[in-house]
């Protein structure tokens, strides 16, 4: 029904380049292409998914063994202060053959003392424990191995006053600070 006209000079030369005839574009270069584009995307998914997954179970484990550790660290803090308890602190000392202390007697800078020295009342030998040692077999740091026997006051020397005296070199015990406290 229609025809082309008939192209005549320069215009059929270039009529000549083109093709003929309607051609359609080759469809397996395309499907090629979107099989891959899926094929990609359903893999990186996939990997998505598998590390999203691997860090679930990490994240799992990781909160397992934050409630172990917090629940040894509850289990610590309440052996502490059961072991720091008066009547606990009181009981060790007794097992130690320490005695309670009788009322405090102070030094006032002029060299007079305040208030009345008194002895510790001292434990008879039926409420003494058995395994209580001596004090020469406790083991006690090196600083105080290295000293002589510790000098205690006596009743008598704290109630003359004398001449205040150069500190002494002694070096003194450490007292263990408890965590928390």
């Amino acid at each position: 029904m229609s025809r082309k006209p008939e192209l005549k000079g320069r215009a059929a030369r270039l009529a000549r380049l083109f093709p003929a005839g309607p051609r359609q574009a080759a469809r397996t270069p395309f499907v090629l292409l979107v099989v891959l584009l899926l094929g990609g995307g359903l893999i990186g998914l996939l990997v998505l998914n598998s590390a999203l997954s691997e860090g679930s179970f990490k994240m799992d484990d990781l909160q397992k063994d934050t409630k172990s550790l917090t629940d040894e660290q509850q289990a610590l803090q309440r052996d502490i202060d059961s072991y720091s308890a008066p009547d606990a602190l009181q009981r060790r000392a007794r097992e130690l053959g320490m005695v309670p202390g009788g009322d405090p007697v102070f030094l006032n800078p002029d060299g007079t003392v305040k208030g009345v020295p008194s002895a510790a009342a001292q434990q008879s030998l039926e409420d003494a424990p058995a395994a209580v040692r001596p004090p020469e077999a406790i083991p006690l740091s090196r600083t105080h191995q290295a000293s002589s026997s510790p000098v205690t006051p006596t009743p008598s020397t704290l109630s003359e006053p004398t001449e205040p005296s150069a500190p002494s070199a002694a070096p003194t015990e450490a007292i263990p600070e408890t965590p928390g406290r």
